[in-house]
């Protein structure tokens, strides 16, 4: 019985690591790419998991499903990385329930972000709720928990500010270029790889220096030239990388390779060059730094940077987790009522079988039965009697699951949330 309970009642999971204690290095072993990420949905589907999304960027890779136990959901998560598990203990989050219902609204909201206000990752969520969907594995309860985030992300971007103003780990780079580098609209930028943040970065630096010291390369030439035709910057073929970093004042790397692209072994240079990057895993060897004419800094140093943007973002927190609340309480209540719902239906139609079967009874022993009286009473008194259930279950004190399990067991009935 407690086996039956417990598989047709699966909780609901929030399983991942993030840059709050995972390092680059470490965010890396789980990053998860396209492939990836459609493999482990199927192997969720074939290990009979039923409802679950998995979103991965440069900042956090998570799991948000049901599951009997959430290991269920880490082990798809190694699987499918260079993680272990041994190393998920270390740097994870596990969160069940209204925990991992809050975390995704943090999340959702830009409220857990890496710089405060960032909304990116609610684009991000809604691509893998779809990508879920369209594989049969986003049930009723995700779809709206997943709507309900996305409602409050943007009702915390209109009505409050935290969003506000120009701050993001790509004007972060650009802000550091223009501080570490002298004379910038003269220097020689290349930029390596076509990513989001890659892209962003090149709109910004557009926009603060001259075209033509701009040079995009990419492994595939087309995605660079489409992002080249709309900035009216310089695009060069991936074989010339190795003579453009020699060009190069700063280089950029925002590749989604999954080992280093850039080492000491390639760069022959003549003068000092800053290179940024971008990527999760990352992209440059570290053995760059052995060398005196290379700076190197990562994402992670950029996003540390603080400014009065960021301080200011910060004054907006309580009107942001106001609306989330608002937002939440809404969702929960839903749940608690599509929880209990499928048993009073059950219910009430148990009682009307009793109902039946004992005016069955009495219209065979009674010669005047009055049918139509009798039908109206016994309905009157199974309403009341589902009314009382129903309110019992309502009750922000009453422990719903613990309630429903009581009420199957009394009136041997079964019903199971979809």
């Amino acid at each position: 019985m407690e086996n039956n309970t417990f598989a047709k009642h699966p909780t609901f999971y929030a399983i991942g690591l993030s840059y709050k204690k995972a390092d680059a290095e470490m965010r890396g072993k789980f990053s998860l790419d396209d492939k990836a990420k459609l493999n482990l949905l199927h192997q969720a589907k074939e290990e009979g998991l039923e409802s679950l999304v998995v979103t991965s960027t440069c900042n956090r890779t998570e799991i948000y499903g049901f599951a009997q136990h959430p290991f269920q959901l880490i082990k798809l998560l190694c699987e499918n990385s260079q993680g272990t598990v041994e190393d998920f203990q270390k740097v994870a989050f596990v969160y069940k329930n209204n925990e991992a219902i809050s975390h995704m609204f943090r999340v959702g909201t830009g409220l857990d972000s890496q710089i405060l206000g960032d909304f990116e990752i609610i684009s991000q969520l809604k691509n893998a709720f779809v990508q879920s969907k369209e594989l049969n594995l986003a049930n009723n309860f995700l779809e709206r928990l997943v709507n309900a985030v996305i409602q409050a992300s943007k009702k915390i971007k209109t009505d409050t500010e935290i969003s506000s103003g120009a701050t993001s780990v790509s004007f972060a780079s650009v802000q550091y270029i223009f501080k570490n580098v002298e004379d910038i609209s003269n220097k020689n930028i290349l930029l390596f790889g076509t990513g989001k943040i890659g892209r962003n970065t090149c709109e910004n630096l557009v926009k603060h220096t001259k075209h033509e010291h701009i040079t995009l390369i990419n492994r595939t030439k087309d995605k660079a030239e489409k992002i080249a035709n709309k900035l009216n910057v310089i695009v060069k073929d991936y074989a010339d990388l190795q003579l453009e970093i020699q060009k190069a004042d700063v280089l950029v790397v925002a590749t989604g390779a999954l080992n280093p692209t850039v080492d000491k072994a390639i760069l022959n240079l003549k003068k000092p060059l800053l290179i940024l990057d971008l990527s999760i895993p990352k992209n440059v060897n570290e053995n760059v730094k052995e060398l005196d004419a290379v700076t190197l800094v990562h994402m992670d140093q950029l996003a540390e940077m603080t400014d009065e943007t960021l301080e200011n973002r910060k004054k907006h927190i309580p009107a942001a987790e106001a609306i989330i609340e608002e937002i939440k309480d809404e969702f929960l209540a839903w749940t608690k009522q599509r929880k209990f719902a499928p048993t009073i239906h059950a219910l009430k139609a148990k009682l009307n079988s009793i109902k039946d079967g004992e005016l069955n009874f009495q219209r065979k022993k009674i010669s005047n039965f009055d049918e139509e009286q009798a039908e109206l009473i016994s309905a009157r008194i199974i309403q009341k009697i589902t009314n009382h259930f129903a309110n019992h279950l309502k009750d922000d004190e009453t422990m719903v699951d613990e309630s429903i399990e009581w009420i199957e067991k009394i009136f041997q009935i079964e019903t199971a949330v979809k």
